[in-house]
């Protein structure tokens, strides 16, 4: 995994201490003690209940207000037919756990492509880093998909990861830089163009107003019909 220029200095700075041995103790024993919950995590985690595995603690998500429902479902709908389409690989939504090198997500959304999509198996649970990523903020989720999911998605080398903020009707377009993400795109109108599903360019209000969705659908599944020709 590739370590940022903050954590290389932050490592440096242990190096040198004397103290690295007890430091080291007390990280192995930490994380033999998550490594414990995270299996009790895994083991117990049911598939009506959105709940993720986040540093060592389980976090049960609130209900979801309708605005945030409705960005998550237009998006969705826009984006499976598209992938569905042309045979671009898996749509996940919601409950597919996503599980990383220390924690476990269930993001919004999700894409893989039809390479990485073809080795999953029926009855899985838990899935690899995806090749797409977008979060939907609320209130209680916040700091976590601006923060630790962040980081973690870009130091797994996720390639795009899109914040959709359902009260400003705001969506911010992320682009994997080398280690870190940088912001393509913050907007509000326009279009947007996926970097990592091929030929995905959708209006931004496509994700908030339903009568732009339906005739973005529209328009999707036509242009589908006749590259199927």
């Amino acid at each position: 995994m590739p370590v940022s220029a903050p954590e290389t200095i932050m490592l440096d700075t242990l190096l040198k201490s004397p103290r690295l041995p007890f430091y080291a103790q007390r990280i192995q024993a930490l994380l033999a003690d998550e490594a414990e919950r995270r299996t009790h995590f895994v083991a117990t985690a049911h598939e009506d209940e959105k709940t993720e595995f986040i540093n060592g603690e389980n976090i049960v998500r609130s209900p979801v207000k309708f605005k945030h429902n409705v960005a998550v479902g237009n998006l969705f709908s826009l984006l499976k037919a598209h992938v569905m389409a042309h045979q671009l690989g898996w749509v996940g939504i919601e409950t597919i756990l996503v599980s990383l090198t220390r924690n476990d997500y269930e993001p919004d959304l999700c894409f893989f492509t039809a390479t990485t999509a073809a080795g999953f198996r029926p009855d899985q649970m838990r899935f690899p880093a995806p090749d797409f990523v977008v979060e939907v903020l609320s209130a209680s989720t916040a700091a976590n998909d601006r923060g630790v999911k962040f980081d973690d998605y870009a130091a797994h080398g996720v390639p795009e990861y899109w914040i959709i903020d359902p009260d400003t009707e705001t969506v911010e377009q992320y682009r994997l830089a080398g280690e870190l993400y940088e912001l393509a795109i913050k907007a509000q109108t326009g279009d947007l163009r996926s970097l990592a599903v091929p030929g995905f360019v959708i209006p931004i209000r496509a994700i908030f107003d339903d009568e732009i969705n339906r005739s973005t659908l529209r328009e999707l599944l036509v242009e589908s019909r006749y590259s199927a020709r």
